[in-house]
């Protein structure tokens, strides 16, 4: 009779579900953009989408694809609600044994025991539902290695309902909590446990909204209620319910009892009837059952819109936020190339110790000394940029919110690497000059230092370089002089440009590192779309 039941409970869930293959596949390709969308800047509102992607593919793993590629699974409830508030207790209960750990240490629940009748266990000993948790069959001690659910079988279960007993919602530990959230995403029926003392508190009403947002299947049990005033709790708990739109919400009121402590973990069979029947009406009976995983599937297809939305625009926020900062970072080493190139072409290095060696070449100076001064020259002018460039960034970074932090140099770490570069520019020229009078034929008593030193006075001594290049048109002719220095600009160029490349890639790696696209965003919206489009 029960598999005939389960037959009918299946068409009426593949037509209600539409769960083609088509849907699947789109629900699929949903799950892995939200797998590849991340959120690395911390940015307002950053943490908040972490978290609800977690919740998202915790949901699409744990409940939702292996719902819609097994109707007819067992029905999962999840019973769960605030630290001490009689979750184990209840399950215990409702099983007529002790399945799990009651007591009055807090948390008492921290390994989640999923107890079904044993025809179910095939259903939840691999990773169908909760597949980010190993399996344990039988009762499992806390401390045992990693998190686990503990699977029990009984027969006092219906067959088509398990129970699962989760850890505290507003646990200290963070672990706990989470873990909880994963459980209720993984359900098709939420049951939540609160107290007479304890539900007005914040925590059981944020899980009531989250039932409600998601349209799941719900039940709510008032535990604890001392027999003097428990038609007032009663009536008032009913009455916050009415004014939060969840009025029709089934409601179960277990007394205060000398169990509800720890005790045996058992309540007498009559306190908890009305749940246990509640809970049994919706596995056996096939429209209540079609309609507990019609209505949590559908809930939670139709909460994808303003979830799936959300993530969408954190990603847009995160990949507009690191434009801005790239171009922040680009302005401030446009503005020290600039810098440079201006430097250079109104003879700037020319100054100094340098200027006067200049002066007294070649007679009371050396071209090797020429050489050096103005490659030391060089290299403090392109330091200074970087520094100044570095600086701008950090100032305009520091204004953006999210920037990432770190990509800032060592002390001496920019003067080193543009010392390597500046002095292989020096052999670079060294090596033109070379070439250059062998293709002028130029006297072998010449001097390739003189040559190399003109060289670089004329690409780096502004004004005073045209005197330089003159030089060198007289040792080897202008055609060859003029071919010199445009073989050597092109070299200083490439100098220049290594540089700033170089260290702009350093200080933005932070940045860079993150990978922030676009893409994140259109595909969320794509695939949020295509779900739309076979779930309308």
């Amino acid at each position: 009779m029960l598999g005939k039941q389960r037959q009918i409970g299946h068409s009426a869930h593949v037509a209600i579900l539409d769960a083609r293959p088509e849907l699947l596949d789109a629900l699929t390709l949903l799950r892995e953009r939200l797998a590849a969308a991340r959120f690395p800047l911390e940015l307002p509102g950053a943490e908040r989408a972490r978290r609800s992607s977690a919740e998202l593919l915790s949901q699409l793993d744990g409940y939702l694809l292996p719902r819609l590629r097994q109707p007819d699974a067992p029905l999962l409830a999840v019973i769960g609600g605030s630290t001490g508030a009689g979750k184990s207790t209840l399950v215990n209960s409702l099983v007529g044994r002790r399945v799990s750990e009651a007591g009055v240490l807090r948390p008492t629940t921290r390994t989640p025991v999923l107890v079904c009748h044993p025809e179910d266990q095939g259903w939840f000993a691999g990773r169908r539902v909760l597949p980010q948790l190993g399996r344990v069959c039988g009762p499992r001690h806390e401390g045992e290695g990693r998190p686990a659910l503990s699977v029990v079988t009984t027969r006092a279960l219906p067959a088509g309902l398990a129970l699962l007993d989760a850890p505290d919602i507003d646990s200290l530990v963070a672990g706990n909590r989470d873990l909880a959230a994963d459980l209720f995403c993984a359900a098709d029926i939420w049951v939540l446990v609160t107290t007479a003392s304890r539900y007005a508190d914040a925590v059981p009403w944020h899980l009531l909204r989250s039932a409600r947002e998601y349209d799941v299947t719900l039940a709510t049990v008032l535990d604890r209620v001392p027999h003097q005033i428990a038609a007032e709790v009663a009536r008032h708990y009913g009455a916050l319910l009415e004014r939060a739109g969840l009025g029709s919400v089934p409601r179960f009121t277990v007394p205060e009892l000398p169990e509800s402590a720890g005790g045996s973990g058992l309540l007498p069979a009559t306190a908890v009837a009305g749940l246990r029947a509640w809970l049994g009406q919706r596995a056996q009976d096939p429209a209540a059952r079609a309609d507990a995983v019609t209505r949590t599937a559908r809930g939670a297809i139709s909460s994808l819109r303003a979830r799936v939305a959300e993530l969408a625009g954190a990603s847009a926020a995160q990949y507009a936020a690191a434009v801005r900062l790239g171009q922040r970072l680009d302005d401030a080493y446009a503005e020290a190339e600039q810098r440079v190139r201006a430097c250079l072409k109104e003879g700037g290095l020319l100054t100094g110790e340098t200027r006067a060696l200049w002066l007294a070449f070649p007679d009371d100076a050396s071209g090797d000394e020429l050489l050096e001064a103005l490659g030391q020259s060089l290299a403090g002018l392109l330091v200074e940029a970087v520094s100044a460039a570095d600086e701008r960034t950090t100032a305009a970074w520091a204004d953006e919110p999210g920037a990432p932090a770190g990509g800032l140099d060592e002390d001496g770490g920019v003067a080193e690497r543009v010392g390597v570069l500046a002095r292989r520019l020096r052999r670079c020229l060294e090596d033109l000059a070379v070439e250059a009078r062998i293709a002028a034929g130029a006297r072998d008593d010449g001097d390739d230092g003189e040559t190399a030193a003109l060289l670089a006075s004329s690409l780096l001594g502004g004004r005073s370089g045209a005197i330089a290049q003159q030089s060198l048109a007289g040792m080897l002719g202008p055609r060859h002089a003029s071919r010199l220095r445009e073989d050597g600009a092109r070299q200083l160029r490439a100098c220049v440009d290594r540089v700033l490349t170089a260290e702009r890639k350093r200080r933005g790696a932070p940045l860079h590192s993150l990978t922030i696209t676009a893409e994140p965003q259109v595909e969320l919206i794509a695939a949020l779309s295509s779900v739309r489009a076979l779930h309308a």
